[in-house]
């Protein structure tokens, strides 16, 4: 295998492109992006010659009283070489080449609006320097080794982004270090680009990661000073450099264009499927299904695709060839007068309570026209909602231990029965709150976008109840229904959208209200059309699951190719 070649088929991923500038520096330090340049060039500049004039510099800047005399014997020790180096190059420790301080132990309450500019650990990362709470400080004699100059390079020596560094080009203004923050003057003539390579590579990252603890996310100055460095004559230096920066420029055109053509995509999915919403004829069917692998191969695309299919469903459009076709059914106002009879006797029985009546839905302010045979009415016309069970009743007799169903267990349009909870509530409770097959549970409040989320109750526990910031709601009749197609009109865009207007709202939180809930404006088809389109929503969806575990295929070889680039740059010679 040869990593350049696969450059664009790893980036299809944008996550890989961190990941791959991270194997580029790898190979770089490896000597392994320059072995063609070493044919070319077989006698560079000796390193040890290379050194002999770090050495002299050093002495200079000691003479000079810029920097303090160091015993680097002990750090120079390479106990264990990381890897194998191509001949002419050396392992050194990171105190051999450079000159290494720690920043000045600022006090806050001495920050001014004017002066040099201080440098914390959260004024930088790798990209740059940040403009935002910039903090100053008077600057004196006393704090001059402790300016930032240009080509030095900051890490962080402590916090949640211990580790992460920032080459200096160019210092744009005064700038002061502070304390925690390691500066690394590299002694010429060694090329400080090449250093800054070094120190994000997995070489120099696994050093930190073992130097903290459970306790501090901490480096110490110690440990900085001690970093292996593999060093090449001085010329090879600089064409790694080269190389590296040539590489990353490709990977983040490729990146770029990744993410365009994602966002392209997403963008005309989502004018294909309002096409699809808008008109819905065998012209934007047909020119869909040609395209779906292309357009459906990121998951946010397959989502908006089921958002889609209930929109069609709750409209009307996927059973417009069935309409046609079908004549034969019971008309939906005898349903509703039918729903209205059994409603009344259950009032009469007093089995449920007569509530306020609301007023029709006003057929000029729906969202949208339905087929002749649909009509619009109000949740609370085919069915009984009822809020759940309020915990820590007191003064309760008789306790029973039941199971009962919280927010966290009602999705949308599936239970999640993972994690279940018990509590202890009374027989009349306990009977109160039973869950009976196909009741529909509707979540009360939560997150604004989840408010309203519907699923059905199918039976999976036994004596199951339900607490109270759940509702449920039981059709009048279940042969007039098919609860699955009115769990997707609840999950739909349309009901959503109702939910979302009328919330009541806190900081992060929304909330609806019963009478909210009885007043949800909803279609109602004839029962035959609603077992239709429950049908072919199941299958729609079921293509939308197969087109998610492509998906998830894809993502999986795509990380198994990186994870064998990754075997072959650290196992292998040959990885371009």
């Amino acid at each position: 295998m040869h990593l350049l070649q696969h450059f664009k088929e790893l980036t299809l991923r944008p996550k890989n492109a961190q990941e791959l500038k991270g194997l580029v520096l790898q190979l770089a330090i490896q000597g392994k992006l320059t072995s063609k340049w070493r044919l070319e060039n077989p006698n560079p500049q000796p390193v040890s010659s290379l050194l002999n004039e770090v050495q002299k510099e050093k002495e200079k800047l000691i003479k000079e009283r810029k920097i303090k005399k160091e015993n680097t014997t002990e750090k120079s020790k390479i106990n264990k070489l990381p890897f194998n180096l191509p001949n002419n190059w050396k392992w050194c420790k990171l105190i051999e080449l450079s000159s290494i301080n720690g920043g000045f132990a600022f006090k806050s309450t001495n920050y001014l609006e004017e002066g040099a500019r201080v440098i914390r650990i959260s004024d930088f990362d790798e990209n740059g320097f940040k403009n935002h709470k910039i903090v100053r400080h008077i600057y004196t004699d006393e704090l001059n080794s402790y300016v930032l100059e240009n080509k030095n390079i900051l890490i962080a020596m402590t916090g949640g982004t211990v580790g992460k560094s920032l080459f200096v080009n160019q210092v744009p203004e005064i700038m002061i270090v502070n304390q925690r923050v390691a500066t690394i003057k590299v002694f010429k003539p060694i090329y400080e680009a090449y250093i800054n390579c070094v120190i994000p590579t997995k070489l120099i990252q696994d050093v930190i990661k073992e130097a903290k603890n459970s306790t501090n996310d901490n480096i110490s100055m110690s440990d900085i000073k001690g970093f292996n460095i593999p060093l090449p004559p001085l010329e090879e230096q600089k064409a790694i450099v080269a190389t590296v920066e040539t590489l990353f420029k490709e990977i983040e055109q490729l990146e770029q264009l990744t993410v365009e053509r994602i966002s392209l995509k997403e963008k005309f999915v989502v004018s294909a499927l309002s096409q699809l919403t808008t008109n819905n004829t065998n012209k934007e069917w047909a020119f869909l299904q040609e395209h779906f692998h292309s357009f459906f191969n990121e998951k946010n695309n397959v989502t908006k695709f089921r958002e889609t299919i209930l929109q069609l469903a709750v409209q009307g459009k996927l059973t417009l060839s069935w309409r046609s076709s079908n004549r034969d059914f019971e008309d939906v106002s005898v349903l509703i007068k039918r729903i209205q009879k059994e409603k009344a006797q259950l009032i009469k029985d007093k089995k449920i309570k007569r509530e306020i009546p609301l007023p029709a839905v006003n057929k000029d302010k729906t969202p949208y026209e339905i087929p002749e045979s649909w009509i619009w009415c109000r949740l609370e016309d085919l069915a009984t909602i009822t809020g759940g069970v309020t915990k820590g009743k007191r003064n309760q007799k008789d306790l029973i231990n039941s199971p009962y169903l919280r927010v966290a267990n009602v999705q949308r349009g599936f239970l999640n029965l993972e994690l279940m909870k018990d509590i202890l509530v009374s027989k009349g409770d306990f009977q109160k709150y039973q869950l009976k097959e196909n009741d529909l549970l509707i979540i009360e409040g939560g997150d604004p976008d989840k408010v309203g989320r519907c699923a059905i109750w199918s039976s999976e526990i036994l004596g199951c109840i339900y607490q109270n910031h759940v509702f449920r709601v039981r059709p009048f009749l279940d042969s007039t229904m098919n609860n699955h197609f009115f769990m997707q009109f609840i999950n739909s865009r349309i009901t959503r959208d109702y939910y979302e207007s009328c919330a009541k709202r806190t900081t992060n939180l929304a909330s609806i209200n019963k009478t909210q809930m009885r007043s949800t404006p909803i279609v109602f088809p004839p029962l035959d059309e609603q077992n239709v389109i429950v049908e072919k929503v199941n299958i729609l969806m079921s293509l939308c699951d197969a087109l998610e575990t492509e998906i998830d295929i894809s993502q999986e070889q795509s990380e198994k190719l990186m994870q064998s680039v990754l075997r072959e740059v650290f196992e292998n010679s040959d990885s371009l």
